[in-house]
């Protein structure tokens, strides 16, 4: 390793939450922004190639990540690329189809995988430093690209369990009365969509339909509202733009840090899915996990017959004024914490 600094496991991890934040911005934010404004317009077939390319690009997820985590630890662009390409080879984000004999590729991998690859990466290139000397640039390709991805990939059914299982909890919650379901659905995805695990995939996995599935979006949504509100004038415009875009992952270095931003974020969730079953909100597996990204959630809402009036209500008016109102109360009146800190964009 290029960097003189002694690491600490704390450092180690803020390292690699911090280039996983900045990777998640960089790789998600085209497809969602794009597929959001020309996604009207795809019959046309230029338009269809700048929503396929910005697919494609999301595919570089793993790659994208595996990277920029290493520029955390200063490693050198040849060490750099080595990191990305083992997260890529590990993240699960291609995959060989028996039946059609071929690699197919699908979704952005899975992050807490691509994390725990990337991170063997980096902890390989530094034990071997420079003990390859001039072999190094055959050497550590082999070595620690695929000697890291290949561990990642035996790690990546174990990984996935993770996600799983919180789909089952969150899937007993559909059983309850609909304002409770919503409420605990609602909290539930207000807290996944700042942490690697990926609301969309769960949102499928259990196939969350309905009201459930309404309340899921909220959960996003309400998440989305607080930190908004929250980082305006904390941080620079692009941070909140990119947040207000889809970018909520990119605020993970701060939730591991200053757990306290989930406060304002479950009590906006908390009225906001209440809100949700009182008035009906619904959706559908695909909307569940995007909230506001692309207009996704209240677009299905109003395709499942929610009025104009109710859709700016549920989705704009309720977690708004929460979010403001319980910011306001937590910062201003409870002084439990300082927006000017725990709401900095660590990334």
């Amino acid at each position: 390793m290029e960097a003189e600094e002694k690491l600490t496991i704390k450092s180690f991890v803020n390292k690699v939450l911090g280039g996983t934040a900045q990777g998640i911005i960089i790789a998600l934010i085209p497809n969602a922004v794009l597929s959001a404004i020309l996604g009207y317009f795809d019959h046309i077939d230029f338009i269809n190639m700048i929503i396929q390319g910005a697919v494609i690009f999301q595919l570089a997820t793993p790659l994208i990540l595996g990277s920029l985590i290493a520029k955390k630890f200063d490693l050198d662009p040849m060490k750099m690329m080595i990191t990305g390409g083992a997260a890529f080879v590990g993240s699960g984000v291609i995959k060989f189809s028996e039946e059609s004999g071929a690699y197919i590729g699908a979704g952005t991998g899975d992050v807490i995988n691509i994390m725990v690859t990337a991170s063997v990466a980096v902890l390989l290139l530094m034990f071997i430093d420079n003990k390859f000397g001039s072999t190094s640039i055959i050497a550590l390709p082999i070595v620690v690209g695929i000697g890291a991805g290949i561990i990642g990939m035996l790690t990546y059914p174990f990984i996935t369990q993770i996600t799983f299982k919180l789909g089952d909890l969150i899937n007993t919650f559909t059983e309850l009365q609909p304002p409770l379901m919503a409420i605990l659905i609602s909290m539930s995805f207000a807290t996944l969509i700042i942490s690697p695990i990926t609301t969309v995939g769960i949102g499928l996995a259990i196939g969350l339909n309905g009201v459930s599935a309404g309340a899921a979006a909220m959960g996003v949504a309400a998440t989305t509202y607080v930190l908004i509100v929250n980082c305006w004038k904390v941080n620079e415009s692009g941070v909140t733009l990119a947040i207000a875009l889809g970018g909520m992952k990119m605020m993970m270095p701060n939730l591991f840090k200053y757990p306290i931003i989930l406060l304002p974020a479950l009590s906006t969730a908390i009225v906001s899915g209440l809100a949700t079953a009182l008035i009906g909100v619904a959706g559908t597996p695909e909307s569940s996990g995007f909230g506001l990204v692309g207009l996704v959630g209240p677009l299905a809402s109003l395709d499942a017959g929610l009025n104009i009036v109710l859709v700016l209500i549920a989705w704009v008016v309720i977690p708004l004024a929460s979010a403001l109102i319980f910011s306001f109360l937590f910062e201003k009146v409870l002084h439990l914490y300082d927006r000017e800190e725990v709401f900095k964009y660590q990334g």
